[in-house]
């Protein structure tokens, strides 16, 4: 493919000879030059699974382009290299394709059987051709969400300038959740020698841990600890091991990802056998520092040896296929562990694990059970060293039931409402007096007091204070009856009144005014 320079200056000479040199013509046109690129679909699913480019409904992933120029109103005129199209994206490979069937435009890979196919170069910058002013192209999605800019130009002769117009495509737009979905580690060397080894092995390792969201985008920095590593005490090796990271070091540290990477270096102990790591970040706010609310978890073997070379090693043997029982639904792990032989070794299951089970290369047994019905499933395993010995037994694995969830607490008792007494058209200070309705001297008089609130399973009881002479308080049913007092001018009488119910109780003043 030829550099820009030389395309836009073989454009713009074939231009300026349509128009008889740099002088033009009476019978040019003065108008400039337009362009304009359009793409078919704007927004394009994440291609996790590599699918290839093509052309139709069948191929999802790819999208065409059209690219067209105008002088005035009239197409440009024809020619080789007269759009310059590129793409601002940052991909490990170029989106944009030809697929225009050109052998210059493709290269060959093995098809499996012993030939060759043809496959479409992927670029990063095209030139093209116009064809009654305008010209079509390709992109393609990848694995990566972003937004892409195509850009594409024309040389405008007379104006001696370039006239460009871009349209942005969106990769994955909406899949990734920006939630963390996996975590997985990877360890550069998986097999370490112990401290003080004879061999001068190496004796620590650095670990990078991938941290994963819904769309297997990495997840995005939260200015906090995201990844928690932790060395599993469940083998000898974990005695002395040490995990480091920015200048801390221990059992347990919690670290910050970038770009959704996180390092740090695991350090071996005195003691031969399987180091477990576990690693867990959290789902709910791809924060760790402020707690773990919903885990999302993975587990990863680094093995300690004596280190190599091995020189009439012991005989490789099985040092412990006893595993733990398992719990549906609850997850589980549990490292296999051999001695002699020469390390590393590789462990393969030769029958069906239970379900939900695996059991890793590197001996490493765990999942989430969930065999229906229960029970021990009995399979048979082999471990091989590096030498190429093997041995194979027989492992049972009894899986329980799923843990019966505890029953729901009962719901707590209702708080009843606060004991009141109830007074028409009273505020709620109780200091304040409440008027009763009036009552006429020396006749009969009556009002009932009623209350609310309360444990209203329990009687409710009234008490009277500084009653007026005449008048009586009915202790269950609240009533004040009688006659009122005697009074030559109009008087106001006030008293206490008293509702208990159980263990609360309530007072208010009340006024009665009474008038000849």
């Amino acid at each position: 493919m030829r550099k820009l320079i030389g395309i836009v200056g073989l454009a713009a000479a074939a231009l300026l000879a349509g128009c008889g040199g740099g002088g033009g013509s009476p019978g040019d046109t003065p108008e400039s030059y337009s362009i304009t690129l359009v793409a078919e679909q704007t927004s394009l699913p994440l291609n996790t699974a590599g699918y290839p480019v093509g052309i139709g409904p069948q191929h999802p992933f790819t999208t065409t382009l059209y690219v067209n120029a105008k002088k005035g109103d009239a197409p440009i005129p024809g020619g080789t290299d007269i759009f310059a199209c590129n793409t601002a994206y940052g991909l490990p490979s170029g989106p944009l394709y030809y697929l225009d069937g050109n052998s210059e435009h493709e290269h060959d890979v093995p098809d499996g059987n012993g030939g060759t196919i043809k496959v479409p170069n992927a670029y990063r910058s095209i030139t093209l051709p116009s064809n009654a002013g305008g010209a079509s192209f390709h992109f393609h999605a990848s694995d990566q969400a972003g937004v892409a800019t195509i850009t594409c130009s024309v040389h405008d002769p007379r104006a001696n300038r370039e006239v460009s117009t871009s349209v942005n495509i969106t990769v994955g737009g909406g899949a990734g959740s920006g939630k963390a979905a996996s975590v997985v580690a990877i360890a550069t060397y998986p097999t370490l020698g112990v401290q003080g080894n004879l061999y001068n092995a190496r004796t620590s390792t650095a670990v990078n841990a991938y941290i994963w969201d819904d769309a297997n985008q990495p997840v995005p920095g939260s200015g906090h600890a995201n990844l928690q590593v932790s060395i599993r005490s469940v083998t000898p090796a974990a005695q002395g091991a040490r995990l480091l990271a920015n200048g801390k070091q221990g059992s347990v540290l919690q670290l910050q990802t970038t770009g959704g990477v996180g390092l740090f270096s695991l350090s071996s102990g005195s003691q031969e056998g399987p180091i477990l790591l576990e690693l867990v970040t959290d789902r709910l706010d791809n924060d760790v520092s402020n707690g773990i609310q919903d885990p999302i978890t993975s587990l990863v073997v680094v093995t300690a040896t004596q280190g190599a070379p091995v020189v009439n090693a012991d005989p490789l043997a099985f040092a412990d296929i006893t595993p733990p029982g398992a719990t549906n639904d609850v997850p589980y792990s549990y490292v296999l562990s051999v001695t002699g032989g020469v390390a590393p070794y590789t462990w393969q299951a030769l029958g069906r694990m239970p379900s939900g089970l695996t059991l890793s290369s590197s001996g490493l047994i765990s999942g989430t059970p969930s065999m229906d019905p229960p029970g021990t499933v009995s399979v048979a395993i082999r471990v091989t060293d590096s030498a190429g010995t093997s041995q194979t037994a027989n492992i049972s694995i009894a899986v329980a039931a799923a843990p019966t969830p505890p029953a729901p607490p009962p719901p707590p008792a209702p708080v009843p409402a606060p004991l009141s007494i109830n007074l028409s058209g009273c505020g709620s200070d109780v200091n304040v007096p409440c008027a009763l309705p009036g009552a006429t001297s020396n006749t009969s008089y009556a009002y009932i007091f009623s209350a609310s609130g309360g444990d209203t399973s329990k009687p409710l009881v009234w008490t009277y204070t500084n009653l007026p002479g005449g008048l009586t308080g009915g202790a269950v049913s609240g009533a004040l009856t009688g006659t009122a007092p005697t009074v030559a001018a109009c008087t106001t009488y006030n008293f206490v009144v008293t509702a208990t119910r159980d263990s609360a109780t309530v007072s208010r003043t009340v006024s009665l005014g009474v008038c000849p």
